[in-house]
């Protein structure tokens, strides 16, 4: 069972104020001990000097320290009859209790006791009183932020060994790297830490399928790249070679078929390499499918007139979905481009719009070869091209692109038999 960061801090720091407030109390209880024991002291040094300071002897009393309390003893009529200290009057006061008062330019806490035959105060200096406090509060001080310093040290100690699992888990994030984004065990985290370490978790592995991709990509486009340059390569030798112009013509319309197969492919590593896990998510805004179509037809019109493809727009609706126009066009772009390579002279390729119920969706239909059923998952891939509808010099990146874009969008990429023969690609969109 994995532990709790809020019980192990809650445990340690309620051990440390534990531990802070014997220390604290101690220190107190000695403190105050010492300091009432030297207030009983000199409590008892004052009644002895009460009992010595009588008028006769006040000054052999006084080597023995200075008398802090007056007693009297009056009438009932307000005569004086007794006091211990000849230099101090007290005022005289008929009712019983707690006062203060002024005597000889001086304050003093008076306590007046009414008997039936006298009157007996005794008092005591407001600034002995006051010194003391002072005394008492100095004294406190130097214990108390020692107290507090150790209280400090404990909280401390305690958060450092009740915080010490996020340290744990942030030391297992840092040993991780490119290399090595092995997932970071749960059941060795605490309950607090295991859904940030799950999200975590989940991160590494996008980001570890990212890098994959991000590799298997470099490796593949380095790897069919090989094979247009060193076409490249034989095109310019056969340039060079040319007797006549009839060769060097043929040569240098071959060099530019070439150059155009390799900036056809960079272009589509380009946009591949757009649509990874990685890119900015797409700015969807309403957009109409029905313009996107015709915009496509408009653009490979010269190509298909070219090659002798009928190429047009069949608009059976208008609907409209959430989605990125330049990412569409993209798409869309891709799947006119793969039907008309793979599409012979004298073939049909048709840009169809249209909604089933809800669902709002575009394709793209030719009379080529087609794919056979059991490759058309596989030609979703990275370069794969389908081993009856590869001709035409495809990169087996389009489909790819395709699907890449689909996804982004939260649509569905299908392939099915177009009618007559041929392939149907069909991009369905969620509904809005």
């Amino acid at each position: 069972m994995s532990a709790s960061i809020r019980r192990n801090v809650l445990a340690w720091a309620l051990g440390a104020m534990g531990a802070g407030a014997a220390l604290l109390l101690a220190g107190f209880w000695w403190l105050l001990a010492h300091e009432m024991g030297e207030m009983a002291e000199d409590n008892l040094r004052q009644v002895a000097l009460a009992v010595a300071n009588t008028p006769q002897r006040a000054s052999e009393g006084a080597e023995y320290g200075k008398f802090e309390f007056v007693t009297q003893v009056w009438s009932k009529d307000g005569v004086r009859l007794r006091t211990s200290d000849e230099r101090v009057t007290l005022p005289f006061l008929s009712r019983s209790g707690l006062s203060l008062v002024t005597a000889g330019g001086e304050r003093w806490h008076l306590y007046t006791i009414v008997q039936d035959d006298r009157i007996v105060q005794a008092a005591q200096r407001a600034i002995e009183r006051e010194s003391l406090a002072r005394a008492t509060a100095s004294a406190l001080v130097l214990p108390a932020m020692l107290t507090l310093a150790a209280v400090a040290g404990l909280l401390a100690l305690a958060l450092r060994r009740g915080l010490a699992p996020l340290s744990s888990a942030a030391g297992e994030v840092t040993s991780r790297n490119v290399e090595a984004l092995d997932p970071i065990a749960l059941d060795a985290q605490p309950r607090e830490l295991q859904p940030l370490v799950a999200a975590i978790n989940g991160l590494m592995a996008r980001l570890g399928k990212a890098l994959a991709m991000q590799r298997n990509l470099v490796a593949d486009a380095a790897h069919e790249l090989r094979t247009p340059i060193a076409a490249l390569r034989l095109q310019l030798q056969l340039l060079e070679r040319a007797g006549d112009d009839t060769q060097r013509s043929a040569a240098i319309a071959e060099l530019g078929a070439g150059i155009a197969r390799a900036q056809h492919l960079v272009e589509q590593l380009l946009q591949l390499s757009r649509l990874g896990p990685d890119a900015p998510a797409p700015q969807l805004q309403p957009l109409a499918l029905a313009p996107l179509a015709r915009t496509a037809v408009s653009e490979f019109s010269a190509r298909a007139e070219q090659q002798g493809v009928d190429l047009g727009a069949v608009i059976s609706d208008a609907p409209d979905v959430a989605g990125d126009a330049p990412q569409l066009s993209v798409l869309l772009n891709n799947l006119v481009d793969n039907a008309l390579r793979h599409t012979p002279c004298g073939g049909k390729v048709d840009v169809q719009v249209g909604r089933d119920g809800a669902v709002p969706w575009i394709a793209v239909a030719d009379n080529g070869p087609g794919i056979p059923a059991g490759e058309r998952q596989r030609v979703f891939d990275r370069f794969y091209r389908s081993s009856d509808g590869a001709a035409g010099g495809s990169s087996g990146l389009g489909l790819a692109i395709v699907k890449a874009v689909a996804e982004r969008h939260g649509a569905v990429v299908a392939l099915e038999d177009a009618s007559g023969g041929g392939l149907r690609v069909r991009v369905s969109f969620p509904p809005r």
